[in-house]
């Protein structure tokens, strides 16, 4: 009992330390934006954005390690036993500084063909190679000097993680945008940039020796303690499959929008993803913590309780990402409008597809969930079919229809390999049950989400004209109160009455809070 109470307090530090520093960057990611914009340019932004993009590609030879060692790491340390955390952690210090090494020369080799991927900038190759190098280095801290963070996630102890990190970088976005517009000078922005980078790897590791003062790792004696854990390859090998279509999605989308129309867009772009992404990411955060239910709910063994809670959980994403849908197509372009200016506004047939993007992203959350819990994920296929879906069409798309082909790549493999195949995969080998019951329900769901919008679109544009959003930041916000509230009570009100997982899902909540 002990264990678990502590296991409890942890989880919610670590949420509570999230949640602070989730909404404290959220605040300034917004105001640095519109500063970096007005003075460093929207061309600049984007360069920095497509170079970090560019070195993202590298740091593909990590994938999956750090989550392997911190798998292996949860039974040692439930049992206390320092020595065999040292040697794990001293396997993880050697496999990181090869894959440190590998990603230096692999920069070096990216470095000799700048020129080539950005020949018509207005900025000099000088500033491009300062930023590219500084980046490079800041990334190859991780796994030279910061590997022993893995430790403190393992044990629940993310928070200290979170709080350094979060801290660090809220004090350098603060300094750069002070230099951004005092200076506008693009070295001193990225000299910070590094500067920080460094400061921060200081201060962890002084922390982690702080907080583990046993901690001894010996990354010389790696390669030898490697055969004595075979399944960190194991575990590296199913995680690598799995998060390679997630990373060259998330990764190749900015380089190809700049490829196939300018840097300018990329920053364009990046400004509506960085309020969709914010919104997904702490959303995500909350519905996936129900994952370890999910795992305890499949051990029972009760298939139509394990039924009835996947179509719950269907039922409350549903919901969640109906509202969500709704205020972004209402709320975006006003707020970007009102935040950077009209210069800034995409055209709405991008904001639709990247709303159908966000859409699959968001309701996936509960096939996946399940799909983990009954340890389907040897379909491997899967993830490489939907990268190569997804870099084909993008490519032929980009070449034709420029932002909006690109986004068309995410969304046609998305709707495959998500859409389809993995609801597949569940009900026929998880569930053992016809997909079609599962398409039945979906498609009701669907129904009643067009119904929902489309009504209540209509009533909203009777009294209040749109228009009404762009008179200034108070006038925004009450009219988010309104179109979004109208939307939530009236979806909820058809989702009560028209499904059985919602009336359940109400009647859970009132319990507990009786």
């Amino acid at each position: 009992m002990p264990q678990q109470e502590s296991r409890v307090k942890k989880s919610l530090l670590n949420a509570r330390v999230n949640l602070i520093f989730y909404f404290l960057t959220l605040v300034l990611s917004f105001f640095s934006r519109k500063i970096f914009l007005d003075t460093l340019g929207a061309d600049f932004v984007g360069l920095t954005g497509t170079l970090q993009n560019l070195l993202g590609f590298l740091n593909l030879a990590e994938l999956g390690i750090g989550s392997a060692i911190g798998y292996v790491l949860y039974k040692p340390l439930f049992e206390h036993d320092e020595g065999k955390i040292n040697e794990i952690i001293s396997v993880f210090g050697y496999l990181y500084r090869w894959i440190g090494f590998i990603i230096l020369g692999a920069g070096l080799i990216l470095a000799c063909f700048l020129p080539l991927i950005f020949p018509d900038t207005k900025f000099e190759m000088g500033i491009i190679f300062f930023a590219y190098f500084a980046f490079l280095a800041s990334s190859l801290i991780g796994y030279f000097a910061n590997y022993k963070q893995t430790l403190l996630g393992a044990d629940q102890k993310n928070y200290v993680v979170t709080a350094y990190f979060q801290t660090g970088n809220i004090v350098k976005v603060l300094i750069q945008m002070a230099s951004a517009y005092y200076t506008g000078s693009y070295y001193l922005w990225v000299i910070i940039e590094l500067t920080f980078g460094i400061i921060y790897s200081i201060i962890l590791n002084w922390k982690i020796n702080q907080v583990y003062p046993w901690l001894r790792s010996e990354v010389r004696l790696g390669k030898q303690l490697f055969k004595k854990y075979p399944e960190v390859m194991k575990y590296t090998k199913q995680l690598f499959v799995h998060r390679i279509s997630t990373f060259v999605q998330f990764q190749t989308t900015p380089f190809l929008v700049y490829a196939f129309v300018s840097l300018q867009t990329v920053a364009y772009y990046g400004n509506y993803t960085i309020v969709t992404d914010k919104v997904s990411q702490l959303l995500n955060n909350l519905l996936s913590s129900t994952g370890a239910g999910v795992g305890n709910l499949i051990a029972e063994g009760n298939k139509e309780k394990i039924e009835h809670v996947f179509w719950e959980l269907i039922s409350i994403r549903f919901f969640i990402t109906g509202i969500l849908l709704f205020s972004l197509y209402n709320l975006l372009p006003p707020f970007i409008t009102l935040w950077l200016g009209p210069q800034y506004l995409l055209a709405n047939s991008v904001l639709i597809l990247m709303l159908f993007s966000f859409f699959i992203g968001m309701t996936r959350g509960a096939t996946d969930q399940f799909l983990y819990g009954y340890g389907l994920f040897y379909d491997t296929w899967a993830p490489v079919a939907e990268s190569v879906i997804f870099i084909i069409v993008a490519i032929i798309g980009g070449h034709i229809w420029g932002l909006s082909g690109v986004l068309l790549g995410g969304i046609v493999s998305s709707a495959l390999i998500i859409g389809i195949w993995k609801p597949y995969f569940l009900f026929s080998k998880g569930f053992e049950l016809s997909v079609w019951r599962y398409w039945r329900r979906i498609l009701y769901y669907i129904i009643l989400s067009i119904f929902s919008f489309l009504v209540v679109d209509f009533i909203v544009s009777l009294f209040i004209d749109s228009s009404y959003s762009l008179e200034g930041w108070g006038n925004w916000i009450l009219y988010s109160v309104v179109i979004t509230g109208s939307f939530s009570l009236f979806y909820f009100g058809l989702l009560y009455i028209g499904t059985k997982e919602m009336r359940t899902f109400l009647n859970r909540v009132l319990k507990w809070k009786r």
